[in-house]
């Protein structure tokens, strides 16, 4: 069975780490290449775009590809719809890992908002400590709220994409400890986090530090994505892909 995992995800890691050399499956990895120094994979590995749904459908038919799995970021929305879209294309069975979304609990103090423009009409304008935690793709939107100090944590460097006066840049990969979060909020004194409800666990130790400290958070909604048959982890997805 041909695979193309499109990745970039802990469940796309653990599902190449389930079935890299098992009989029966031939693997693809495909990253979008936003990260200069990706997790090393143990199966072929393709990075950059397809160009759209159209060249994704072309790939999965000139590859003879048998499976299509969307294991891309819960806000990879746009990618989800290409998938979706070139899967019908080329008659590829489609399977999505949606990892479940963050939900409220007693004691959080959330904002939910629907975008990361959003997020800065939230913040207020009285000056404050800001934990951003959304990337580095779209802090440049932080730009219009300069009075704020920022603390920005991403994988890649910011460069010069978030020009404010006061900034901090971590550069960290998850997953990321609630207790050493909340010696870390504490420490750099944070006012107000901001964050994507990305789910799972790697990164849900600032949203638990965030609570027993009561620090606010200002949380971004996910976008719609596609209904197509759906597995919430890849352990899910091992059985599904494996029973045919």
């Amino acid at each position: 069975m041909r695979i193309l995992i499109l990745g970039g995800t802990g469940e796309a890691s653990a599902l190449v780490r389930a079935l890299a050399g098992r009989a029966g499956f031939d693997l693809t990895l495909s990253l979008a290449g936003r990260t200069a120094s990706p997790r090393r994979e143990t199966v072929a590995t393709r990075i950059g775009g397809f160009g759209g749904a159209e060249g994704l459908a072309r790939y999965l038919s000139e590859n003879r590809v048998d499976r299509l799995v969307d294991a891309t970021h819960p806000f990879a929305a746009r990618m989800s719809r290409n998938a979706a879209e070139a899967a019908r294309a080329a008659a590829v069975p489609l399977l999505a890992i949606r990892r479940p979304a963050w939900l409220q609990q007693p004691g959080d103090r959330w904002t939910e908002v629907d975008s990361v423009a959003d997020c800065v009409t939230a913040l207020g304008e009285s000056p404050r400590t800001v934990f951003l935690t959304i990337g580095r793709q779209e802090v440049a939107a932080f730009a219009a709220a300069p009075q704020h100090a920022y603390v920005v944590r991403t994988i890649e460097p910011v460069g010069g994409a978030l020009p404010v006066p006061r900034l901090t840049e971590l550069q960290a990969r998850g997953p990321f400890d609630g207790a050493a979060e909340a010696d870390y909020l504490r420490e750099a004194g944070i006012e107000i986090l901001v964050s994507k409800n990305a789910g799972g666990a790697a990164t849900y130790g600032k949203i638990a530090a965030a609570r027993a400290l009561r620090i606010p958070v200002v949380m971004v909604r996910r976008p719609e994505k596609p209904d197509v048959p759906s597995v919430a982890d890849a352990d899910a997805a091992v059985l599904r892909l494996a029973g045919g």
